[in-house]
């Protein structure tokens, strides 16, 4: 389903409003443009019109050259410092130069160099590709107070619904939960999701839609989706982005990891299932459930004085990639859109509206050529270690 078919953000943010004012929060802090602008990557002087369905989307060349540029800016290292090109490529085995065409707007990267950024960063797998309209969306899905963030626990039985929300077999799944998922090549992996999509989603009379039909929605030929569908070649970020539109789904569906795959399906289910208000959680247990930390503390024990330091400055290292060393306060009620320039509070319905698929990026103006950029360096071979490529 496009962004434009979807109902607008007014209930979202009227649920964000509505818990916010619950935990004691004043709701205009919370919904601060700058916090859901560094959430959803959409730049701040964009997010009231986006909330009013009134932004024209950007193409996609331009919408990813600057996910990419706010990424640099507000997830610095330690040091407070932006990160080179070199050291972001260097986390998934490319040359700085690859990232060169995306860093100045005239190119787009290839799909492992974007899920290699996106990782770095610690963002999830579809940020760069996000229409603006699913971005502010999942923002105010996933940060509001008493919501679920992405990876919130949860166990629901249906191994068969969380296999067709991922695309992740159901015996992979079970590998997933217990905490040894499969380890694919990105290329590999691109491929068994696209096949699922066709499998799963197919046309009213029940057979696959064609790769001519798939890409004819983003102005393409029906060949330039051959080596994906045999398992010979990824496709590029343009045709991702346009697959991924065509079926209805997130926009980080090819990329995601299973792990990642697995924690969006289980929050999206969690908040599907929440019909009654829960007590707020101590967000410190909420922590010690989420992330194992009892294990990793005991591991720890046994590094000397020298490992200590060596632990605490990776961890430095990790939360300035995400934007958490040093976050700012929330910035002020000043900093918040005026009464005319985003939606209203109307009633909150007694149970959440059951949250859609979230929608995909809007039609790219076109498609960039199969072997990236120019400058950029490396073969399929090297989108295959990106997939390996998380944040060191």
């Amino acid at each position: 389903m496009r962004a434009a078919d979807r109902s607008d953000l007014t209930a979202a943010w009227a649920r964000v409003v509505a818990s916010a004012e619950r935990h004691g929060q004043d709701p205009d802090r919370v919904l601060a443009v700058e916090r859901l602008s560094h959430l959803s990557g959409v730049a701040p002087e964009r997010v009231p019109a986006v909330l009013t369905g009134t932004a024209a989307e950007l193409p996609l060349c331009a919408r990813v050259h600057q996910r990419f540029l706010r990424l640099r800016a507000t997830r610095r290292d330690k040091h407070g410092k932006e990160w080179s090109l070199a050291a972001i490529a260097e986390d998934f085995d490319a040359p700085g130069a690859s990232l060169g065409p995306l860093n100045a707007g005239t190119g787009l990267p290839r799909l492992g160099h974007a899920a290699g950024v996106q990782r770095f960063f610690g963002v999830y797998p579809g940020f760069l590709l996000a229409d603006s309209k699913s971005a502010v969306e999942r923002a105010l899905a996933t940060d509001g107070p008493g919501g679920r963030a992405e990876g919130a626990p949860g166990a629901p039985d249906d191994l068969e619904r969380l296999s067709y929300l991922t695309g992740i077999t159901p015996e992979d799944i079970r590998l997933t939960l217990d905490g040894t998922p499969p380890r694919l090549p990105l290329k590999e992996q691109v491929r068994l999701r696209f096949e699922h999509l066709r499998r799963t989603r197919p046309r009213a009379d029940g057979q696959a839609h064609s790769l001519s039909a798939i890409a004819g929605s983003f102005d393409a030929s029906g060949q330039s989706l051959t080596r994906l569908a045999q398992g010979e070649g990824l496709p590029n970020l343009a045709a991702a982005a346009g697959i991924q539109r065509f079926y209805g789904v997130e926009s980080g569906f090819l990329l995601a990891r299973d792990s990642e795959a697995l924690s969006a399906a289980l929050a999206g289910i969690e908040r599907e299932l929440e019909s009654a208000e829960r007590p707020a959680e101590n967000p410190m247990l909420a922590v010690l459930r989420a992330h194992d930390v009892r294990s990793i503390v005991t591991r720890a024990g046994r590094l000397s004085p020298g490992g200590w330091k060596a632990l605490a400055d990776h961890l430095d290292d990790l939360l300035a990639r995400e934007g958490q060393l040093g976050r700012p306060a929330i910035p002020s009620r000043s900093a918040v859109p005026s009464q005319s320039a985003v939606p209203s509070r109307p009633a909150i319905p007694s149970r959440p509206a059951i949250p859609s698929r979230s929608a995909v990026p809007s039609r790219p103006d076109g498609t960039e050529d199969t072997k990236g950029s120019k400058g950029t360096k490396g073969t399929d071979d090297a989108d295959d270690r990106s997939a390996e490529g998380g944040a060191r």
